[in-house]
């Protein structure tokens, strides 16, 4: 004698299902009034876009000595400026006031020569390093009467990537080679730059 399964009970007819809550002013309430809590959406996280660039700039040796200068720059600015404002019959007056009588140049002018040397030394200072992105590698420099130099070259042109320490050199197509300037954080340099390599299959040499 075979058993018979008593069917599944029909779902409740939509006139037998209890009206939903509402509010006081007989607005239907949301789950999450009803449950005390609030939704959160996760944002997911975006790629850098193509054509992005990393600047690696000098080492801390190399922006010391503008730093000094704008720093002694910037105190003889104060002095001047208290000197001006002085008592009369202060020292720091008479050295400002009296001495712009014969001076060249007043004090007020040295300070401000000063200020603007400084300030474009420190400037001059960070514009060497190394700038990469996805299609070229440049290379910024000062030469010795402190003229920047610009030099760039697509990832095309370099067959070989050699590494010495923190420094690096690139071999380019023609049999030369191009020594990048040293930067501050040359661990992360060379990080990079293999990571470009292993992409563009580009030989890296390790000394």
């Amino acid at each position: 004698m075979l058993s018979v399964t008593p069917a599944s009970p029909s779902p409740p007819a939509a006139d037998d299902l209890p009206p939903p809550p509402v509010d006081e002013d007989g607005d239907r309430i949301s789950v999450t009034d009803v449950n005390g809590t609030i939704a959160h959406f996760e944002m997911s996280y975006s790629a850098p876009s193509a054509g992005a660039r990393e600047k690696f700039g000098p080492p801390l040796r190399s922006r010391i000595p503008s730093a000094v200068y704008l720093a002694v720059a910037i105190a003889f600015a104060i002095v001047t400026w208290y000197a001006y404002n002085a008592p009369e019959s202060s020292t720091l007056f008479v050295w400002a006031v009296e001495g712009d009588r014969i001076r060249p140049l007043s004090a007020s002018v040295i300070a401000i020569v000063l200020l603007v040397s400084a300030a474009a030394t420190v400037v001059r200072t960070h514009m060497r390093g190394v700038l990469v992105s996805d299609d070229w590698v440049e290379a910024r420099y000062l030469l010795p009467l402190g003229i920047p130099r610009a030099r760039r070259w697509g990832w095309a042109q370099v067959t070989r990537i050699v590494v010495d320490g923190s420094r690096v050199a690139l071999e380019m197509y023609d049999g030369g080679f191009e020594r990048l300037p040293e930067v501050a954080n040359g661990e992360a340099l060379t990080q990079l730059l293999m990571h470009h390599a292993v992409r563009l299959r580009i030989h890296v040499t390790v000394l």
